[in-house]
């Protein structure tokens, strides 16, 4: 499950699968070592993940999904790229004072769960919000996880996450408008993206570190999902 394009393609590449059609649903197929894979891209947010994984669990049995792909961190510390096993994930929409929905990831892999991600349909970047979700042992922010965890838990199928960091929340590199240059499914703006960079010639630098960071961590992602996975 990945809520990009870019996040699926290094999976694909690495794995060779093909696109298949089952039923109504366009997915990413293969049988690497002898296991059946099926991977899709939901889009972005809560509500498109948690389209997108019901009607992938309509459409084949799965003995177990596992979220790939990018995620921001929340403090200055964690360097771009480091991978992130969360211990617990919390639904951020259903806890706006603290006591909302956790879900715990299934273990998979030799590295140990740590810290808390924090999935959210909102960009975060208020000082004070950051600082207050860090004092809850929050790692990383996302905005899929927890929306694909209780659609899983539902139907009591394991799941597991590998999201690499590829930006802070606390530098400002990501603001609405740069947040706004990707379409709800995931793929570029074009035509947002050539109006950014003529109102912003000075953020071209700028944004070309973002774009790497976002590629390293999606290839960080699939590389570890895979490995814990035992396919390559």
């Amino acid at each position: 499950m990945c809520a990009m394009p870019m996040e699926l393609d290094p999976i694909v590449q690495r794995l060779g699968l093909r696109e298949s059609v089952v039923g109504d649903m366009t997915m990413q197929v293969g049988s690497p070592g002898g296991r059946r894979i099926a991977a899709i891209v939901t889009g972005m947010g809560p509500a498109l993940a948690t389209e997108g994984i019901t009607r992938l669990l309509d459409s084949v049995v799965v003995e177990r999904v596992v979220v790939v792909g990018i995620t921001g961190a929340v403090d200055e510390d964690t360097p771009i790229g480091t991978l992130v096993r969360p211990e617990r994930v919390i639904d951020g929409s259903t806890d706006p004072i603290g006591g909302g929905s956790e879900y715990r990831p299934a273990p998979l892999g030799p590295q140990m769960p740590e810290g808390v991600m924090w999935t959210t349909d909102r960009l975060i970047t208020d000082p004070e919000e950051i600082a207050a979700l860090r004092e809850r042992g929050v790692v990383a922010l996302d905005m899929e996880t927890a929306a694909i965890a209780a659609a899983c838990e539902r139907r009591d199928i394991p799941w597991s996450v590998f999201r690499v960091i590829s930006d802070r929340a606390t530098d400002g590199s990501v603001d609405e408008e740069v947040f706004h240059l990707s379409n709800q499914d995931g793929t570029p703006d074009d035509a947002a993206i050539e109006l950014y960079f003529s109102q912003h010639p000075e953020r071209v630098e700028a944004m070309a570190r973002l774009a790497e960071g976002a590629m390293l961590g999606a290839q960080a992602a699939a590389d570890a999902a895979i490995a814990a996975c035992g396919l390559g």
